[in-house]
């Protein structure tokens, strides 16, 4: 019965994301239904910290993966706390070419293969600041992921970021259905509400380049995320996760 209405709710709201701009949308998204709580650090606010980091390159948001629209969230709360003028892209995997069309910021994708995931991202860096999903695939229940070390040998400016999204009728995310229908979802729910922490950055003794392994680094911020969210963190993976739900290894 809702979903007529939630078709309808869906589209507005997408036009005015589109037309408007951030400050503005997020106002009339909030009268929507889609509300959500941001909790920054008391110096995340420095921007002349910030600029100074866009010149040496920029900063890593790594953050848990529990829906697609992540990035775009994250990238609505630092609106609030960075200068507008700093870019922001996305690192994407499997994600549908209708999605990345209509995708508000800009997106990279990666193809799985290390040595070309690896100067990509080095590339993105160089050019502004960028989020990554280590997951490699949303994860809807209070636990995370392994995450993948490939992004800690790439800086040492590196923000985790906690996110978690409470929903009132239907889930953002799905292991057998079609990827591509899960922002549609989540935009149709009559109410939700996303928690966006974004944590202390990480300082230089546990980076690789402070002397930490890559492995060492990825553990260290999958337990920061977990504690700031109470998540279980645990050693699946991406294909684990395939397997259990949806019987196959994840393979697009």
């Amino acid at each position: 019965m809702w979903i007529p209405f939630g078709i309808f709710l869906l589209l507005v709201r997408a036009t005015v994301f589109f037309l408007l701009p951030y400050k503005l949308s997020i106002l009339f998204l909030h009268f929507t239904g889609l509300r959500g709580t941001l909790i920054i650090p008391d110096d995340c606010r420095v921007s002349n910290e910030l600029k100074q980091l866009s010149k040496e390159g920029g900063l890593l948001y790594v953050c848990n993966h529990r829906t697609l629209l992540d990035p775009v969230y994250l990238s609505m709360g630092l609106v609030q706390v960075r200068p507008p003028s700093l870019s922001l892209a996305a690192v994407t995997y499997s994600l549908s070419r209708v999605t990345e069309l209509f995708a508000p910021i800009r997106t990279v994708r990666l193809i799985r293969n290390r040595e070309k995931d690896s100067k990509m991202i080095e590339k993105q860096l160089q050019q502004g600041d960028l989020v990554i999903c280590p997951e490699g695939t949303t994860c809807r229940e209070p636990y995370l992921l392994r995450f993948s070390p490939l992004f800690a040998e790439k800086t040492d400016h590196i923000v985790p970021v906690a996110i978690d999204f409470h929903v009132s009728m239907f889930y953002g995310t799905t292991a057998g259905g079609y990827k591509s229908l899960d922002p549609v979802f989540l935009l149709m729910n009559p109410t939700s509400h996303c928690s966006l922490a974004i944590l202390e950055k990480l300082p230089r003794s546990y980076t690789c380049k402070g002397g930490k392994s890559k492995f060492e680094v990825a553990n260290h911020v999958q337990a920061l995320i977990g504690k700031a969210l109470n998540f279980e963190c645990t050693s699946l993976t991406r294909k684990d996760k395939y397997m259990i739900l949806a019987g196959n290894e994840g393979i697009v």
